[in-house]
């Protein structure tokens, strides 16, 4: 077997049962993995792709398949969606039902709550390190600023951001 394609399952399936609170925690081990341990592909391409991935419709982890198809063609693309959605389904579904088994108890609620400022960490690292590899130019980062302020504190659709965002890029103004 492939050398590259046992490192893909290797590192998506580790990364699978780490993503606690959603995928988007995992994004700054997977970059480091792809970009700074295997150097499959620069800090920039890496960002672009998640970009690309959030752009298109799907779920939002699409930067899984991304990653795998540049990496390794149809074969990559098959190894990291497997390695990466297997075994937290595996996970999800030994677990729920005692899950819901307890869903009265005191230590749950506690639990949950306890959650959340984590996951909300590992999200904004998640944040912050797509915007360092994609932000060379000090007018993206505001850019990206202004982007997350208007989309934590209004109801614009994101879509409509990164429209706004791109085609500011596009006029070449900071650069």
């Amino acid at each position: 077997m492939n050398a590259t394609l046992v490192s893909l399952a290797a590192i998506f399936s580790q990364l699978s049962l780490l993503a606690f609170g959603g995928g988007n925690t995992i994004l700054p081990e997977m970059q480091r993995q792809v970009v700074d341990v295997h150097h499959w592909m620069p800090a920039r391409e890496f960002s672009a792709l998640f970009a690309l991935a959030q752009a298109a419709p799907g779920p939002n982890m699409m930067i899984v398949t991304l990653v795998g198809w540049h990496v390794a063609g149809w074969a990559g693309m098959l190894v990291t969606s497997v390695a990466k959605f297997g075994p937290s389904s595996l996970v999800t579904i030994a677990v729920l039902h005692a899950w819901d088994r307890f869903k009265d108890r005191p230590w749950r609620r506690i639990a949950q709550r306890g959650l959340v400022p984590v996951t909300a960490g590992l999200v904004a690292a998640s944040a912050v390190l797509i915007a360092k590899a994609s932000d060379p130019a000090w007018i993206a980062w505001a850019i990206t600023g202004v982007c997350a302020v208007l989309a934590f504190r209004t109801k614009i659709h994101p879509l409509w951001l990164l429209a706004a965002g791109s085609l500011i890029g596009l006029t070449g103004f900071g650069q």
